[in-house]
């Protein structure tokens, strides 16, 4: 019998008040709010928060506060990784980021999901009286060398493929795999 979390890494229906998954979110919650709270001249305190918070990282990785995760310790990001302000990552399935990643700021990562049929997302009452819900995720993948502008939502289920620049203000529902071609920019007068 899988467990809460291994449900929810997988993609499968889970309830998120779960007290070890609770207890994850809370953990991770407290260290963002510690990071948050610090000054980018104070280096080895950050690097103390990152290394229990995102300890999946590659060398040079560097996020400007504030940031927010739900968990943190499902995300994996590569070396030279960038996160402007506001960067907000719901890692309810695994997030994996590669290298040389920029991101501008207001960007977030959701890979909750909820039901779109209102009677499956509706709270739910257990005998004790206490109200979960069902939920499920679906991992997002970023290849390497890709600019996310300011403003980008990645929605669950979406892949990004290497040397993609996803424009400012964008949703992305759907993955894409068609990496911007400089010279052709610059020819378009872009």
């Amino acid at each position: 019998m899988l467990t809460e979390k291994e449900k929810m890494l997988k993609g499968d229906i889970y309830d998120p008040t779960d007290s070890e998954l609770a207890e994850l979110r809370i953990r991770a919650h407290r260290l963002s709010q510690q990071y948050n709270l610090t000054y980018e001249t104070d280096i080895k305190q950050r690097e103390d928060i990152l290394n229990q918070l995102l300890p999946n990282r590659g060398e040079g990785a560097f996020l400007q506060s504030p940031v927010q995760f739900d968990y943190g310790i499902f995300t994996t990001v590569g070396k030279g990784f960038y996160a402007n302000f506001n960067f907000t990552v719901l890692d309810t399935c695994p997030i994996a980021i590669g290298d040389n990643v920029f991101f501008g700021p207001n960007c977030s990562l959701y890979t909750a999901m909820h039901s779109l049929n209102p009677a499956e997302r509706a709270y739910r009452r257990r005998e004790d009286g206490s109200v979960y819900d069902l939920e499920y995720g679906k991992p997002i993948t970023i290849g390497n060398n890709c600019w996310i502008a300011g403003n980008v939502t990645i929605c669950g289920g979406v892949t990004v493929g290497d040397n993609c620049v996803i424009g400012a203000g964008s949703v992305v529902t759907r993955s894409t795999y068609r990496p911007i071609h400089l010279r052709q920019e610059i020819r378009a007068g872009l």
